[in-house]
């Protein structure tokens, strides 16, 4: 028989045999696959050519505009100073070798297995990633762009390894520091030196180098280092750990790492950024800029920073004006920081929703830029709701019903359904076993009011107008954490600001933004219809319109007859209840007053068909984030809801609506009859008792302040005991 090329099946075997490759079959297949494989890359290899640096003329600002179409602002004007290498000091120059690529001067312009590690991660279905060099950075920075797609990669990769053969160490690690981006608009070494430390990059310590290798990994956020605890916080985390592989790699003796740490973190220079972001402007350009990049990964801080992009916002010009106005006449009417020093420090947010379609129009996030307050109050978490979040419990009660008796299903629930409202009454769950609580001396908790009134059975609709407690934590019991909570998520608060199961969840020891909250009230003026409240409308690059910022559509979020029948309730709070100051608007309104325990936060939210909006107030050290207790603030002894917060609402409102009509909300549809609490006396031994009429009332317990999970902003103390209002 005439001897094959390929002995493949095998000749001379049977069965299964015949069809097993012999080890030297196996042998060669995979000698080549693996030449095959080589021939590809090293025929790209020779082929691909270092592609010209990217011109200079392709930075340039980004614009962004008011809803109007007029300019909003302008950020991303290029800061950059091209620098020696010999210009950078050698002490510096390690600070980023160590923190970025310890192997820069030994390996070819790639490292294997941060190659391999990348693509285990994109097999697994995870995004491109870099496990990027030095080289490969200084490639991305100079010759190609930001796009996270396995041929960029690949394109990356092999310029790296031609780049690595042709320039040298030096005049690499040169142009990588030249091109890296800082933060701050700074765009090469040199400008972050100034801008962070005021100093030419030669003067620059070895200190100082580990925090400007450090703002490399996250430079959105370590640019507020000087200012924002929180941001200082991580930065000098980083720093530490730059120096810490100082040490690893040789470049610093354990001597000098203890020398730096004596002498403490470098903390970089105040910023000012530029006159165009002062006012409420920064915190709008910032959360244009969150939206756009979570919406839009393809747009970094580094492509941010070399501008091109139009971004086409919701914020209204006017209304915004009006909110920050609103807050300035207020807090000079009633706040005296100068001879009262209960006054001093104290914060305020505000967000204003359009309930149809979610657009942010207004928001105020502080005093500005240019006073140092980096953080928007209106978009962060850590502010307990208090007693706002009620109606997020009675929503849920109204939709699901609750569990009155054990083993039962759940019970149909109506405004007018009737708790016990007394003072120190004891709570029970599902189960029908009593509340626990660690710090009362029976170990059961005993839930309290502002006053020790005794209420008797009341109604739901009383209990909110009054924001009398004792009936929601019982109803929300009843109702469950979890439908609470599903509620609560589809009005569109996000599931890390809610606060863990406990009694004091269901009176508000969660802690979602202003933004976030107007949102949730917006989901009621519409009649159930939610809107997720966004802030662009359309984003694009060079002329060219990016995709993905569509507006959000709005769904069914809770039943019509639901959300009418919870703006109803709400409608008392104004008049008859403890958010009276807001019939000042000289409208038709709803909304609700909040306080928390230790007046560490003063809520009002409420709104209109055309407009929600939710004004906080609470108090804060910026050298010590810790929210601290309202008493005394405005010469008042309590700080409620429905005071100063109402006052500004009302304010704002009153402008913001001129020239609107006054619309009347949907007759609210007859829910049926609805079941009370076992022990509800029918008909009532004596007629429900409205107090006069007060602001929201605050409990006297201690707050605790708890840990978030990695990743998340730090909350503020939440309520213990139960007694938010």
């Amino acid at each position: 028989m005439r001897k094959r090329l390929i002995d493949y099946p095998r000749a001379g075997r049977t069965g299964p045999r015949r069809w097993l490759p012999s080890w030297r079959q196996v042998l060669a297949s995979f000698l080549l696959c693996v030449g095959a494989v080589a021939a590809a890359v090293g025929y790209a290899y020779a082929t691909i050519s270092v592609p010209d640096p990217n011109p200079q003329t392709l930075l340039q600002n980004n614009v962004y505009y008011w809803s109007d179409g007029t300019v909003l602002a302008t950020d991303g004007s290029v800061n950059r100073e091209n620098v020696t290498l010999a210009q950078v000091p050698a002490d510096v120059q390690g600070d980023f070798i160590a923190a970025e690529n310890a192997s820069f001067y030994t390996d070819p312009g790639i490292d294997p297995q941060g190659v391999a590690r990348a693509l285990v991660h994109m097999a697994e279905g995870g995004s491109v990633q870099s496990g990027s060099t030095i080289t490969q950075q200084f490639v991305k920075n100079t010759y190609l762009d930001q796009s996270q797609t396995l041929s960029r990669k690949f394109k990356e990769l092999l310029i790296s390894a031609k780049i690595g053969a042709s320039m040298s160490k030096q005049q690499i690690l040169q142009g990588y520091l030249n091109t890296c981006f800082f933060g701050r608009q700074a765009n090469g070494i040199q400008a972050a030196a100034r801008v962070y430390y005021g100093l030419p990059v030669e003067k620059l310590t070895v200190s100082q180098g580990a925090f400007l290798a450090a703002a490399v990994n996250e430079p959105s956020l370590f640019q507020y280092a000087d200012a924002d605890p929180r941001a200082r916080a991580q930065a000098q985390a980083r720093w530490s750990w730059v120096l810490d592989r100082m040490v690893k790699t040789g470049r610093l003796t354990q001597q000098q790492r203890a020398r730096i740490a004596a002498a403490g973190f470098p903390a970089p220079r105040k910023w000012a950024p530029g006159s165009g972001l002062t006012g409420q402007t920064g915190y709008l350009v910032q959360l244009a800029r969150s939206y756009v990049q979570a919406h839009d990964p393809g747009v970094t801080d580094g492509s941010l920073s070399r501008g091109g992009y139009q971004i086409h916002t919701t914020f209204d010009r006017k209304k915004t004006a009006e909110l920050a106005r609103a807050v300035a006449k207020v807090r000079a009417e009633r706040l005296d920081p100068a001879h009262r020093a209960a006054d001093r420090n104290v914060q305020a947010g505000a967000a204003s929703v359009d309930p149809a379609t979610g657009r942010i129009l207004a928001v105020y996030g502080g005093p500005g830029y240019q006073q140092a307050h980096y953080s928007d109050n209106a978009d962060t978490s850590g502010v307990p709701v208090g007693s706002t979040f009620k109606p997020l419990v009675l929503a849920s009660a109204l939709q699901y019903g609750a569990v009155l008796k054990p083993g039962t299903p759940p019970a149909p629930i109506t405004p007018g359904s009737r708790f016990d409202g007394d003072d120190g009454i004891q709570i029970k769950d599902r189960q029908g076993d009593y509340v626990t609580d660690d710090k009362d001396p029976t170990g059961l908790l005993h839930q309290h009011n502002d006053t020790p009134h005794r209420w008797g059975y009341i109604s739901l609709r009383t209990a909110m107008e009054q924001s009398v407690n004792t009936p929601y934590v019982q109803l929300g019991e009843d109702v469950g954490y979890g439908d609470v909570a599903r509620t609560a998520k589809t009005l569109g608060l996000r599931p890390e600001s809610l606060a863990a199961p406990s009694a004091g969840f269901y009176i508000g020891t969660s802690t979602p933004s202003a933004i976030r909250m107007a949102g949730a009230y917006a989901t009621f003026a519409a009649s159930g219809m939610q809107a997720t409240p966004y802030s662009v409308t359309k984003v694009t690059h060079d002329g060219a319109v990016l995709p993905g910022f569509t507006a959000p559509a709005p769904v069914r979020a809770l039943p019509a007859a639901v959300a009418d029948n919870v703006t109803d309730v709400l409608r008392g709070v104004i008049t008859r209840g403890t958010g009276t100051r807001a019939q000042a608007l000289g409208r038709t309104a709803a909304g609700k007053t909040g306080t928390t325990d230790d007046y560490r936060s003063a809520w009002f939210i409420g709104y209109t068909r055309q407009l929600a909006t939710s004004v906080v107030l609470f108090k804060e050290d910026p050298a010590h984030p810790q929210l601290q207790s309202l008493a005394g603030v405005g010469g008042l002894q309590k700080v409620f809801g429905g005071d100063i917060p109402t006052e500004i609402w009302t304010a704002y409102m009153r402008n913001a609506l001129s020239g609107l009509p006054d619309l009347p909300f949907p007759a609210p549809a007859p829910l049926g009859h609805g079941s009370n609490e076992p022990g509800a006396p029918s008909p009532s031994p004596r007629p429900t008792h409205t107090p006069a009429k007060h602001a929201t009332r605050p409990g006297k317990h201690t707050p605790v302040t708890t840990t978030p999970a990695p990743g998340l902003p730090a909350p503020g103390p939440r309520c213990h005991a139960h007694k938010c209002r």
